[in-house]
């Protein structure tokens, strides 16, 4: 029976009952069982009262030897602390009584320390004297260990004579005799650190941190590795005098690989206590800013040699960037700070080819775009073939994008701008070509061809807009996409020299901020104003045809024509007069406009939508409905039609009333006509077919409101007397 739950704390009567008698299913087996339980609880309560007699009865009993115990531990405590008190008194006294004695034995230890130290002071000097002597002798044999134990000798005793007078005159004579000792052993040195020879080197390695001349050792070694290496890079050129540069740098930098796999092994072995990449980078980092010719050098008479300079530039730049990278994997554990002048170093002849980057793409780009062949003999195949050229310009432009990820690691995103511009400026002046050819042959006559080809120039000119426009996108997404990169090397830091990395950042930083800037602005400007010149010959093409037909206004025949046919009719009503030739080949000419216009404005066209945005204004009014943009320009030759109309009219010498009805029924129906487009007349023209309405004797009563420039010059033409010249002044 297990009765350890009597003596949890939480112990229930209740719980553990019923937890006893439930799994006892019949009445009579759980009275039986009960009475059983109450047994064995009865037999454990027995138990427990014997055990607790059994164990009151041994207190009782050890008791009083529990209290003897106590009483003799009091007593032993007492007389303890009076022997305590006896030894302290006993201490005291003695410590009165001998006081002055030991203070006397104090100064006297004291004098017997300084007497020793004059001792060993005399002794060592004497042993100074005498190693110096006989290092003379031991010089002669240029036995470097003897050397080194009588140098021993003497560093120990100078570290006994710090006191003495002469010791800054000893110190320099001990550096001296070190001096010669490095002088005898360089030459075993460094045939040891050449050879890779182990147990020479270490010998060496203990000899000189005996005599405290490690770090001149540390020299000695970096010297030999560097020499070593320098005279492998020689030798190398010398060997592959027929292969080119790039084959060069890379079978070298397999050699600097392995070198320092090597000599990473033999350093630890020898210079176990010395910090190993420490010593390697700034043996490489001496190694390659040593080489001799150095590696630009070879670069560029490489270049002299080749025409795709681009191209070996991007070899070097691949061979250079592979080594650094197996650098880095070597030294994954070594801080940035510690690997920058070896990546630095690595990079340098780099430098200055970033430099000239702009100038080797500009090159390169001028020479594609010279190899796109877009001026032909006519002029159609001229425009057709720029059309087809914006694939291939925008083509080797995003190559000069690639390329300078791939050469300059974008950190000649400055050049690379520079040779754009450059770029796309040489493909604004083909466009610029083309339209000297138009304009060339232009003719005062109705010429639709023309025409349409001006508005096929204009589209392949907003084309390359919007293209231009996606690019100049892309290179800002780039430049972004720099500043928020964190590559582990920071390559602004070893591919730029300080103003070029100023430069740089600045790019960056102002697209960064959302800076207004344009990185193909002037770009962009060059080719809106190419727009606006193409619209403004398209519009002089089409109007030249009026301004022929419009002309005949000045013609005096044209007027007496009209006196000599209505001679004897002045009254005839307007329904009378017939438009005259002149404007109803105007007239006639204007409803033809839309057909002409259909295939390119009467249809989603971006293109040519964006070249007319750029070359006026007017058309960003423009809803972005079908055939808005023909609405505009039809409205934009139908005001210049009415000015000039204006003009011409008012040139008149001199109109008949006849001729005067006769003009204003011609605006009458270029009214119509204009209306049939649903365009109209403007104000100005308005006013001067009202005028040229009025009846001579109501000019005056009814030309009010009107402007006074048009009054006056209808007014003079019609020689209608103003009532000014013959009102009376009444004083």
């Amino acid at each position: 029976m297990d009765i350890s739950v009597f003596s949890e704390e939480n112990f229930n009567t209740n719980d553990w009952i019923n937890s006893i008698l439930k799994s006892i299913e019949h009445k009579d087996k759980k009275e039986n069982y009960t009475m059983s339980l109450v047994m064995k609880l009865q037999l454990y309560v027995q138990q427990v009262n014997s055990a607790l007699e059994q164990t009151s009865q041994q207190v009782l009993v050890s008791l009083p030897k529990i209290m003897r115990d106590t009483e003799n531990l009091q007593q032993d405590a007492a007389l303890l602390k009076e022997k305590l008190i006896i030894v302290k008194d006993e201490i005291i006294k003695i410590e009165n009584d001998t006081g002055q004695s030991l203070q006397s034995l104090q100064k006297l230890d004291k004098i017997k320390s300084q007497l020793t130290e004059a001792k060993q002071g005399l002794h060592e000097s004497d042993n100074w004297t005498v190693l110096a002597n006989d290092l003379e002798e031991v010089f002669d044999s240029r036995d470097i260990d003897s050397i080194t134990t009588k140098l021993l000798g003497m560093q120990q005793s100078l570290k006994l004579l710090v006191n003495v007078a002469d010791y800054e005159d000893r110190k320099l004579q001990l550096e001296g005799l070190k001096n010669r000792l490095e002088a005898i052993a360089s030459p075993s040195v460094v045939l040891a650190f050449t050879s890779n020879n182990i147990d020479e080197s270490l010998m060496y390695v203990r000899t000189f941190t005996s005599i405290e001349r490690l770090p001149q050792l540390l020299k000695y070694y970096h010297k030999c590795q560097k020499d070593v290496l320098i005279r492998k890079w020689r030798n190398q050129l010398e060997i592959e005098q027929d292969e080119v540069v790039t084959q060069w740098l890379h079978n070298y930098y397999d050699i600097l690989l392995s070198t320092w796999h090597a000599q990473s092994k033999w350093f630890n072995q020898v210079f176990s206590n010395q910090p190993t990449v420490d010593s390697l980078i700034n043996i490489y980092v001496d190694v390659l800013t040593s080489l001799d010719p150095s590696v630009p050098e070879c670069i560029d008479a490489a270049l002299k040699q080749v025409s795709d300079k681009l191209g070996l530039l991007y070899e070097v730049k691949q061979i250079t960037k592979q080594f650094a990278v197996n650098m880095l994997n070597i030294l994954d554990q070594v801080s940035k700070d510690k690997v920058l002048p070896l990546l630095q170093a690595i990079y340098s002849p780099l430098v200055s080819y970033v430099s000239k980057y702009a100038a080797y793409e500009q090159a390169n780009l001028m020479q594609k775009l010279s190899s796109i062949k877009c001026i032909k003999d006519e002029l159609p195949d001229t425009i057709q073939a720029l059309g087809f050229s914006l694939s291939p310009v925008l083509d080797a432009a995003q190559e000069a994008k690639k390329r300078c990820k791939e050469i300059t690691e974008n950190c000649g995103y400055c050049g690379l701008l520079i040779a754009l511009r450059a770029y796309f400026l040489g493909y604004v002046d083909q466009y610029k070509i083309t339209l000297r050819q138009i304009e060339r042959s232009r003719d005062i006559k109705e010429d639709w061809n023309l025409f349409q080809l001006c508005l096929s120039l204009l589209q392949n000119t907003g084309d390359v807009l919007l293209h231009l426009q996606k690019f100049e996108k892309d290179l800002t997404a780039t430049i972004l996409e720099l500043n928020e990169s964190d590559n582990i090397i920071n390559y602004k830091y070893l591919l730029l020299n300080n103003s070029e990395r100023r430069e740089y950042e600045s790019l960056v930083k102002c697209v960064t901020e959302g800076t207004q800037l344009s990185l193909l602005d002037h770009v962009l400007v060059e080719f809106n104003k190419l727009c606006y010149d193409i619209h403004h010959t398209m519009y002089q093409v089409v109007f030249a045809p009026i301004s022929l037909q419009l002309s005949v206004l000045q013609s005096p025949k044209i007027w007496e024509h009209i006196n000599e046919s209505l001679l004897g009719n002045a009254d005839l009503p307007d329904y009378s007069f017939s438009p005259q030739e002149y404007i109803t080949q105007i007239g006639q000419y204007l409803m033809t406009l839309p057909q002409h216009l259909e295939p390119f404005l009467f249809r989603d066209n971006p293109s040519l939508s964006s070249a007319l945005k750029a070359a006026d204004e007017e058309y960003n009014n423009a809803n972005n409905v079908e055939g808005a943009l023909a609405d505009v320009l039809l409205s934009i030759i139908a005001r210049a039609l009415c000015q000039a109309y204006c003009d011409q009219i008012t040139s008149i010498g001199e109109l008949s009333n006849s001729a005067s009805r006769q003009l204003a029924h011609d605006i009458g129906y270029l009214e119509n006509v204009l209306g049939d487009l649903g365009l109209s007349l403007t104000e100005n023209l308005r006013q001067v077919m009202a005028l040229l309405k009025l009846p001579a004797d109501q000019y005056q009563s009814q030309s009010s409101g009107f402007s006074a420039r048009y009054v006056a010059a209808v007014r003079q033409m019609r020689n209608i007397t103003s009532l000014d010249k013959h009102r009376k002044v009444y004083v």
